[in-house]
């Protein structure tokens, strides 16, 4: 793993294969005006929101169904064609560029929820339901599905990418949350892995594999969940500090007490002044913590005040307590929009988003290491962290007509991720791999692990036409 040293080091490798004509003629004839080769539909779903550029996919195939998807992969296998699944774009890592051609396969019109089982607290659906319409589609039951990454991303791509987010504290990940799934194989073929039962012995756990495998194994078409009662009582806090360091010390003695918190997330200065220039807040321009507790009321009010004396402890002041809906939307949608509040602070400006994660010991010694070397470089960035499971996320905006700072932007995140893997970290701890993290991936999980992971996808996708080039090379 070596520090980037020049922009050609830092542009996706492409391998671009042929796409035959004989095979946009088949997926027009199958799929008809669901078949696209126009070029702003194209390009559309040839980038995501990282900072890399590559040529579109050659076509576009608007799936409706679980038949529609294996038709294509199958009309795709047959000339040996990449097949790259798309939700909604919102993936960070490079996941959809088209690094070696071909098609686009959108799974966003499948978009029915199938079945909500409240009894079970189960709820399956289709790839392309986005995490608030289920919400919205399940809120009259009484339940919730708590796994949040801050966009609008589509449960497809989040089961794709194992993506968490703000909740993750209390209600883990999409590992833990997904229960089975059908998948489009990359020969056609249709298979099914688990069940609506809350555990298994039965077999290879075949659903913890495609959890996270980036659309590299096989094409998602329907995914089960567990669900969650909504909680009888929730509260939201903001609590400003003289200083990171205090803000993850009164994370950290809260995790290691026990406090059942659902969500904790850091902000750091410099994102509160763009998230308060953006959405026309006023929110105290210190380090911040944003709290969220669920439960009982009594419970709801211990677990407060519990962390409000924590968070005294080390100078935390100006609590701003959220109990109505609308107050902890008002909190919610600013944390949310810090992405878009930090492109608009400088217009034209492309954001090389990063993330890793460690042990919430260690959290404290990665990351104020990072802020160091993130303030001394002189490029703008803005701090975000779902900081109760050690979990962080920088974002630097780079002017795309300043090389160097693409190159400066990279060192910064090389020593990042090189920083977390010696504290027994991660280079990721929901953003995925895609491009720009295989290289740490190497140096995370040691060659004889990658060569493993290259023996499931050879036995899998023997044509390597299922999202090839991400994750790892073959």
């Amino acid at each position: 793993m070596n520090a980037p040293t020049s922009t050609s080091h830092l542009m996706p490798a492409l391998h671009l294969r042929d796409v035959p004509a004989a095979l946009i003629d088949g997926l027009k004839a199958r799929f008809g005006d669901n078949c696209s080769t126009a070029m702003a539909v194209r390009t559309q779903h040839g980038r995501d929101e990282s900072s890399f550029d590559a040529p579109p996919p050659s076509a576009v195939v608007f799936a409706e169904s679980t038949q529609d998807v294996a038709d294509a992969v199958k009309l795709a296998s047959e000339h040996s064609v990449p097949v790259i699944p798309f939700g909604v774009g919102s993936s960070l890592e490079g996941h959809l560029l088209a690094v070696q051609g071909g098609i686009s396969i959108d799974v966003s019109r499948m978009n029915q929820v199938l079945s909500i089982n409240a009894d079970d607290l189960t709820v399956t659906v289709q790839p392309g339901v986005t995490r608030k319409q289920l919400n919205e589609e399940i809120k009259s039951t009484g339940l919730f599905f708590p796994i949040d990454p801050g966009a609008d991303a589509s449960i497809g791509g989040m089961t794709a990418t194992r993506a968490s987010g703000t909740n993750a504290v209390r209600y883990g990940t999409m590992r833990e949350n997904v229960l089975a799934l059908e998948v489009v194989t990359a020969s056609g073929d249709v298979i099914r892995t688990g069940t609506r039962a809350k555990k298994s012995s039965a077999g290879y756990d075949l659903t913890r594999l495609m959890v996270g495998s980036e659309g590299t194994l096989g094409v998602v078409t329907e995914v089960t969940l567990r669900i969650y009662p909504l909680p009888e009582a929730v509260s939201a806090a903001i609590c400003s500090f003289p200083s990171i360091e205090a803000a993850v010390r009164t994370t950290i003695e809260t995790i290691q007490l026990g406090v059942p918190i659902a969500r904790v997330e850091l902000i750091d200065v410099n994102t509160v002044r763009m998230v308060n220039a953006y959405a026309k807040l006023g929110l105290r321009e210190e380090p911040m913590l944003l709290m969220e507790f669920h439960g009982s009321p009594a419970g709801v009010k211990e677990q407060a005040e519990t962390v409000q004396e924590i968070a005294s402890g080390h100078g935390g002041n100006a609590f701003e307590w959220a109990s109505t809906p609308e107050e902890r939307t008002r909190l919610w949608t600013a944390r949310h929009n810090s992405y878009f509040a930090a492109v608009q602070s400088r217009p034209g400006c492309r954001v090389i988003s990063t993330d890793t994660c460690v042990p919430i010991s260690r959290l404290a010694d990665c990351l104020l290491d990072s802020v160091a070397e993130a303030d001394a470089s002189g490029i703008p960035y803005f701090l975000v962290g779902h900081v109760g499971d050690g979990n962080f996320h920088f974002g630097y905006l780079l002017d795309p007509n300043i090389p160097e700072e693409r190159v400066k932007a990279e060192e910064l995140n090389h020593a990042l991720v090189s920083r977390a893997l010696a504290l027994e970290g991660t280079c990721t701890g929901e953003h995925g791999v895609g491009l720009h993290k295989m290289d740490f991936l190497v140096t995370e999980a040691g060659v004889g692990a990658i060569d493993m992971m290259r023996t499931i996808k050879r036995a899998l996708d023997p044509k390597n036409i299922m999202n090839p080039g991400k994750i790892f090379s073959l």
